[in-house]
């Protein structure tokens, strides 16, 4: 890859996006970002505390400002939350300004990985985490689609391999 074109990862919560996005950052030598922690780090709270306070709507504000303005840096890898693409305008930025590597992971392996996650405000209502899985894959998992470069099915691979799958496809690009 000559020119170092900046890489969008998609996908749902507990896909692998920040483990895979750091790995492939590493092996290309290229700066990493996650826009959840570009939030906490801006906001000096954690996402928990951004969604308690101003709402799921007041988070969303919060990260398409923070996708626009980390997408308009050169040579990077950008690892989203699970819930970006639900912006129209999200998905404009991501698919024209880079490309966009859809992580997949099934609702069994989405549980397995976030059990103990007590990050993940979607996760910490009363009902049962399957039953919001379920509810944001139906709703998320066409979007993904939609912008989809790359599609990378991640439930039984390694990071090692599915960050080798990437580059792979990248080099052919």
């Amino acid at each position: 890859m000559a020119e170092k074109r900046n890489i969008f990862l998609i996908g749902p919560m507990g896909a692998g996006k920040s483990t895979i996005g750091r790995q492939l950052s590493r092996q290309l030598n290229m700066d990493f970002f996650d826009s959840d922690q570009e939030i906490e780090k801006r906001t000096g709270a954690s996402i928990s505390w951004v969604f308690d306070v101003e709402g799921e709507n007041g988070f969303r504000a919060r990260e398409i400002k923070i996708i626009d303005e980390i997408t308009k840096k050169q040579g990077i890898v950008l690892a989203t939350g699970g819930g970006s693409v639900t912006f129209k305008k999200n998905r404009n930025i991501l698919s024209s300004r880079g490309i966009v590597i859809y992580l997949e992971a099934t609702i069994e392996k989405q549980l397995s990985r976030t059990k103990r996650d007590k990050k993940r405000p979607l996760l910490q209502s009363n009902n049962s985490n399957r039953d919001v899985l379920e509810r944001l894959s139906l709703e998320r998992n066409p979007l993904y689609e939609e912008i989809a470069d790359f599609k990378i099915q991640t439930d039984n691979q390694s990071p090692k391999s599915v960050t080798n799958s990437i580059i792979c496809f990248l080099d052919k690009m």
